[in-house]
Parts: C-alpha cells; sequence; structure tokens
C-alpha cells in the first residue's frame, strides 16, 4: 500500500495559472494540471473537486492578494478614497505576467457565469462609501472605471502601450483624485 502524500494546493494552483496564462482557459483539465504539478488526477479533484471549483479557488487567491496589496498600502482603517486610491495603485504596478494572470482568469469568467456574482460583488465594493453624488465621488468613479478600462485594454491585448504610456495613463487617473 503506497504511502498518502499531500498535496500542495499553491503548487496545483500555480500549475492551473502556468496552464491559462500560457495555453489559454481551454487548455484547462485536471488532466494538464494533474501533468504539471507532478501529482495524479485524483490527488486535483481530491484537493479541488471539479474543474469550475479549482477555478474559484484560481479567482479567490487572486483576490485574496490583490485584497491583501490594497489593504497593506490603504493603511489601518481606510477611508473609502484611501482605499480607492490603493486599489489604483495596486493596479497600476501589474507586471505582464500578472496582466497575463488576471486576463485568464476573467476568461475562464465567459465560461462559468457562476462566477460573475462574486466577481460584480467585488467590483461594488471598490465603489462603496463613496458619494457619487458629489463631483469628487464623480471623479472617483471615473478613476476606478479609467482603472479597470485600461487594465482589461492591456491584459487582454486589445491596446498596446508601452511602460511610458501605461505610467503616464496612471499619472492622469491619479489626477482625477487630487482635491481641486
Amino acid at each position: 500500500m503506497g504511502r498518502y502524500q499531500s498535496v500542495d494546493r499553491d503548487r496545483v494552483l500555480d500549475a492551473a495559472e502556468t496552464i491559462v496564462r500560457t495555453r489559454g482557459i481551454a487548455a484547462l483539465t485536471i488532466d494538464a494540471v494533474a501533468k504539471a504539478a507532478g501529482i495524479s488526477k485524483g490527488g486535483v479533484q481530491s484537493s479541488f473537486g471539479t474543474k469550475d471549483q479549482l477555478i474559484a479557488a484560481m479567482y479567490e487567491r487572486w483576490g485574496t492578494e490583490f485584497n491583501t496589496e490594497v489593504a497593506r498600502l490603504a493603511g489601518e482603517a481606510p477611508s473609502p478614497m484611501a482605499r480607492l486610491r490603493a486599489h489604483i495603485e495596486v493596479t497600476s504596478r501589474t507586471d505582464k505576467a500578472e496582466g497575463d494572470r488576471a486576463a485568464g482568469l476573467m476568461a475562464s469568467l465567459l465560461n462559468a457565469p457562476e462566477h460573475l456574482t462574486h466577481s460584480r460583488e467585488w467590483y461594488a465594493s471598490r465603489l462603496e462609501g463613496i458619494d457619487v453624488s458629489t463631483p469628487e465621488g464623480r471623479r472617483a468613479r471615473l478613476a476606478f472605471l479609467a482603472t479597470e478600462g485600461v487594465f482589461m485594454l492591456r491584459c487582454f491585448g486589445f491596446m498596446k502601450m508601452s511602460e511610458r504610456e501605461w505610467r503616464e495613463i496612471f499619472a492622469d487617473i491619479r489626477g482625477l483624485l487630487e482635491v481641486s
């Protein structure tokens, strides 16, 4: 009888993300993840169950990492504007690998609409506490939408931009949040 090996969930998630980033969401199968992680299909299934549950775990980990970094930058008991500024800053630091990861995970939402509810709630929470009936609140909303728009345009490859352009765009976005 073989010895039970514990499965390193993070290693499996890393393997799954690599598949999505390099080969696309269509290539993500339990078998492909098992091979990439060097474990059995049963090991993947015992840790995550189905492919949809694996995608949910990938999405959850990505969101947790992002939220942790936003919280770190925003500081203790941040105002809604401080949280939004931190969100914009974390997004502006996205490199190619992280952008590819994000694009792959977002593309997976098209094939798994049940994950859209969580995504919608996450996006809505970004503007929580910001009074969009004020000029400052409307500029904050515009800054958030511009941040997400440029992020998606770049990550999905719909618009090529140099690092200089990326930095300039985020300088413009940050300018929307400056008090007039």
